[in-house]
């Protein structure tokens, strides 16, 4: 099976015409929900921005952090929060990231601190093969359609533990009422409540592996302290 790392949106339409093996390390990546249905409420959601443009999805875990994907970060970076509808989102300064050294997973850190009334609580543990999740982005809702400007959900299944684009543990889900593509890259899978994934790679029609939270906790907690 062929898998896409998840474009950063301002490529996302040439990436998939044109790169369809995952792009090389450190290039703009990211996926999007197709199918599923629209988010009314999501005070955690934060989307990521690169020199001005959308390219990711992410989650604001404390008041100066914002969870993403390790494939996502670069120069320029700002977040919106605050807003379902991410353009409509409070524009936030980037101050700097920290990524892990084997997983696809990055902390960008605020250079201000931003107002949620809930953070993304974090899982410790993966939930089990067969359990029902959730993921959240504003990826393209079609192969060619431009990214969702309202943030989608859609359930998902938790098939087996596999690999994320960096060669970190991943949750590999398929398709229940939607699945990842460009522009969703970053963004949270959920279960019960916590989030358990964020979003790495996918296949563009049904499977998506999303990089373990879990599995780099303690990571997490030594760089934000969450």
């Amino acid at each position: 099976m062929r898998l896409l790392r998840l474009l950063p949106i301002t490529l996302a339409l040439a990436a998939t015409a044109l790169v369809p093996l995952a792009s090389p390390a450190g290039a703009a990546v990211d996926p999007f929900i197709i199918g599923g249905k629209f988010v009314t409420s999501a005070p955690w959601a934060a989307a990521v921005y690169r020199n001005g443009s959308f390219t990711c999805s992410g989650t604001i875990i404390a008041p100066t952090w914002v969870l993403t994907a390790k494939h996502c970060v670069g120069s320029g970076l700002t977040v919106r929060v605050g807003n379902v509808h991410r353009a409509q989102g409070t524009l936030a300064t980037v101050a700097g990231y920290t990524s892990h050294a084997r997983a696809d997973q990055s902390l960008l850190r605020l250079a201000a601190p931003v107002q949620t009334s809930e953070y993304s609580k974090l899982a410790d543990a993966n939930p089990t093969t067969g359990s029902t999740n959730q993921i959240y982005g504003w990826g393209m809702t079609s192969q060619s359609a431009p990214p969702a400007t309202q943030l989608k959900v859609a359930d998902v299944r938790l098939t087996s533990i596999c690999r994320d684009y960096y060669g970190g543990q991943a949750l590999c889900t398929s398709r229940i009422t939607g699945n990842a593509w460009s522009g969703d890259s970053g963004g949270p899978q959920v279960f019960n409540g916590l989030q358990v994934g964020v979003a790495s790679t996918a296949d563009g029609r049904s499977t998506q592996q999303y990089s373990s939270v879990p599995a780099v906790r303690d990571w997490i907690r030594q760089v934000s302290g969450v």
